[in-house]
């Protein structure tokens, strides 16, 4: 018999006494939400949980940063998605812990349990700092939501407080953004910023010119897109640079602080505003599995992606550690994690038709990068496509795979209104206003008036 968790309350499923095998799948995102879609005519209980009540459409969060889109745009409520599958049961919760011997799931810090027969964890991950998490205060990532907001409003908050900064070396540092990581989050974000600068507030500031904005892209790597033909990432550079972008190439930093950021050869950049797209790291749930991980803290699984030693374990999406038959990683995108969702699920509708699993193969449904407007670049099997050709097939599969017709129609009207007229509708700044801003770009300008007074180095 199973030890029952010490918690105040046990909770199975909906329906305690259903015979049916209980599937619990953690994360409604791409992985998750096309796991339990899959089982929906299966004769199971499925019980999705997630610590938000929204499905993400990630791609598209970087437009959210930059003030063109709203959140509304890029999600839908999940409940909302699965309001007519009769099998599967939401609930809004955190995980805690998670016992495999014992098949259970403990939520919101011990209050209650759930039992599985299948567990299919799909949590995703997190931007990766690459040992120094204290620099994620100074350098937001853009994975949620909540990170969309706070880029947003860091950018916003630059224009504001350089329109009352007093001192021209201060506005510069205010208006001086800099974008860690040369993948697609990176070059879409360094991409979108000269456009806004340069058309949508041209003329909302009287005493400084948005357009003179520096905006500085660095990646470690030696070209950008390195999932992309060399060709398409030069022609990448090529479309950055047009736009007045500072790509830096083999570049690493090696320091990120509220002042700026230090890279590998010492240069210092002052900037005031810094967003980071480096790198991914899973879920730290990921590690309560006890199976092997790999350096970015995925699950490595087993071909049918189950857990090595429990087959009725799961773990898809960027929390999986897997390898395409070239044995290159697969990568961390919408299309992959569907495609582990949907086996995943097809792993278990095997078991309960009594038939042998199957190995998991990914299909590269093609590699695409946005770089503004009527510039970007696709690899699609053997075909490359860039710039306005490329721009086209970027809009139509991001408004096919948005979830929701009414989204689908907004963000389709939201672009065409931006097209026509440049403009973007949703330049709020929420939470903390300008005054720290500014009050911490005045201490910090002090601090080195003063060092050079005394002397002493500045820092």
């Amino acid at each position: 018999m199973k030890a029952e968790p010490n918690t105040s309350t046990r909770v199975t499923s909906m329906h305690a006494t259903d015979p049916r095998p209980h599937v619990v799948i953690v994360g409604g995102g791409f992985a998750g939400l096309t796991a339990a879609r899959t089982l929906a005519k299966a004769d199971v209980r499925i019980t999705l949980i997630d610590r938000t009540n929204h499905h993400l459409f990630q791609p598209l969060l970087y437009q959210v940063a930059t003030a063109v889109l709203n959140p509304a745009d890029i999600t839908v409520p999940i409940r909302w998605m699965l309001r007519d599958q009769a099998n599967a049961t939401v609930i809004m919760a955190e995980v805690d812990r998670i016992d495999v011997p014992q098949h259970t799931l403990t939520l919101d810090g011990g209050s209650s349990t759930v039992a599985w027969d299948y567990l299919i964890l799909a949590t995703g991950a997190r931007h990766a700092y690459f040992g120094h998490p204290e620099w994620e205060s100074n350098a937001p990532g853009l994975k949620s939501i909540e990170d969309a907001l706070e880029m947003r409003r860091r950018f916003l908050l630059s224009f504001e407080a350089a329109e009352r900064a007093s001192a021209e070396g201060q506005r510069e540092a205010l208006l001086t953004f800099v974008i860690v990581g040369g993948g697609p989050t990176g070059v879409e974000l360094a991409g979108m910023i000269p456009e806004i600068t340069r058309k949508a507030m041209k003329r909302d500031f009287r005493r400084i010119d948005p357009a003179s904005a520096r905006v500085v892209l660095l990646e470690a790597g030696p070209r950008l897109l390195p999932q992309f033909p060399e060709s398409l990432s030069a022609r990448a550079e090529r479309d950055l640079f047009d736009l007045g972008v500072e790509v830096l190439t083999n570049t690493a930093v090696t320091s990120v602080d509220d002042a700026g950021v230090t890279v590998a050869s010492g240069e210092r950049i002052d900037a005031h505003t810094v967003f980071w797209g480096a790198g991914n790291q899973a879920s730290p749930l990921s590690k309560q599995l006890g199976a092997p991980l790999d350096r970015a803290g995925r699950v490595v699984v087993a071909p049918d992606l189950s857990l090595p030693g429990d087959p009725h374990v799961f773990a898809v999406g960027d929390i999986a550690s897997v390898l395409t038959p070239a044995g290159t990683p697969v990568p961390a995108v919408a299309p992959a994690a569907n495609q582990m969702g949907a086996h995943a699920a097809q792993a278990i509708l095997h078991d309960l038709r009594g038939t042998p699993r199957t190995p998991f193969r990914y299909f590269n449904k093609g590699d695409l990068a946005t770089i503004g407007r009527h510039r970007a670049v696709a690899a699609i099997g053997s075909l490359k496509l860039q710039g306005n050709i490329a721009w086209l097939a970027w809009l139509f599969i991001h408004i096919l795979y948005l979830a929701g017709f009414r989204n689908r129609i907004t963000v389709f009207v939201q672009w065409a209104y931006q097209l026509l007229t440049y403009q973007r509708g949703v330049r709020l700044i929420t939470g903390a206003t300008t005054h720290r801003l500014l009050k911490t770009s005045n201490e910090r300008a002090q601090a080195r008036a003063d060092a050079r007074d005394d002397g002493t180095p500045s820092a």
